[in-house]
């Protein structure tokens, strides 16, 4: 990584709404996601009120918000050993390793406050975030062409998943 000063990472703030808010007014910051322009503030509002079980995080430069990464947590006992994750960093910062710095304390928050067995992430390629999650051990696990189509162009979905045990969940009878 980059040395950035003043780089760090706090937990999110139900606040930090209106800068996922002015980084969304863009129509394009949308094309990376599985939400519309039209449907953006439903899905930010969603995305920041995991910032109240304290499963997003903020990355910060001089103390302005750069990144935000959002786990996205199961309600059902049935199914809270995994998740999926957003991960948004500015364009003018991307880059510089902000994103990858996220992604580890965002597994890391994962794996030892909330104890799942899994993570996953759902990208239209191209995506910056690919490499990032390789880096990571994300194996894909579903790949679908003309999934969406963004601009009139149709664009396959990734999904990946990074296991924190290495049985996967595999129980002994």
């Amino acid at each position: 990584m980059t040395f950035i000063p003043d780089y760090d990472i706090r937990f999110s703030e139900e606040s930090d709404f209106s800068v996922l808010d002015r980084w969304f007014s863009d129509p394009s910051a949308c094309d990376p996601f599985p939400f519309g322009f039209e449907e953006r503030v439903d899905a930010l509002k969603n995305w920041i009120g995991f910032a109240r079980y304290h499963a997003s995080l903020t990355g910060t430069i001089q103390d302005v918000p750069c990144a935000i990464g959002t786990l996205f947590l199961m309600p059902y006992k049935k199914v809270a050993h995994h998740c999926s994750f957003y991960l948004y960093v500015e364009p003018e910062h991307r880059r510089k390793g902000i994103g990858t710095s996220m992604v580890r304390n965002l597994l890391h928050l994962a794996k030892t406050r909330f104890r799942l067995e899994s993570v996953h992430a759902e990208l239209f390629e191209p995506s910056s975030l690919l490499s990032i999650l390789q880096k990571f051990q994300f194996e894909l696990f579903a790949r679908q062409e003309n999934y969406v189509k963004i601009n009139g162009r149709g664009r396959p979905r990734l999904l990946l998943e990074h296991f924190f045990q290495s049985d996967r969940g595999m129980h002994s009878s």
